[in-house]
């Protein structure tokens, strides 16, 4: 049995999906169908293994505040908006879970950010993430950014995190 990662299709049964996090089996089941096929706001990917979705992670296009940015990383970059890829939501089934499918689905959207910086622009990868999924993020480089100011949250507020195109690396040794 090999694991695949693809786009969601409308098709696909969401319902029976549970990774232990009530908000993101809610938004999955509820949300990211309408999110991707009626409001065009992101796009989810699923790992699946025969029939069974195992995983998922939803992207879209974003931008940060060149001030939002640790220091170091602002050097020779423009004063404006820049543009990223936000990682909007990343789980895995209960019954998946310490199998790498977290892992193979933040490289395969690692992946997407280098293809957005070749065809659109993109300085990195932005997520925000929940307290317990902070360790996960920071093995694979996320740093620690400057929260958006006047974001009223009511639930735990996540850290904002940022990962620059220069820690990705290329499938192409470029």
């Amino acid at each position: 049995m090999s694991v695949g990662i693809r786009r969601l299709e409308a098709s696909d049964d969401r319902d029976r999906f549970c990774s232990g996090h009530p908000d993101l089996d809610r938004f999955f089941q509820r949300f990211a169908g309408q999110n991707q096929f009626r409001h065009h706001v992101g796009v989810t990917y699923i790992a699946v293994e025969d029939d069974a979705i195992l995983g998922f992670v939803t992207v879209s296009p974003s931008e940060i505040e060149i001030d939002a940015l640790p220091a170091d990383r602002r050097r020779r970059l423009p004063r404006y908006p820049l543009p990223t890829l936000r990682l909007a939501r990343l789980a895995v089934a209960q019954s998946a879970q310490g199998r790498g499918i977290g892992q193979a689905l933040l490289r395969f959207a690692l992946t997407l950010a280098r293809r957005m910086a070749d065809e659109i622009g993109c300085v990195g990868v932005v997520v925000d993430a929940k307290p317990e999924a902070q360790t996960f993020y920071l093995r694979y480089g996320f740093e620690s950014v400057s929260a958006v100011e006047g974001v009223l949250l009511d639930r735990p507020e996540p850290t904002p995190m940022f990962l620059p195109l220069s820690a990705i690396p290329c499938p192409d040794n470029r």
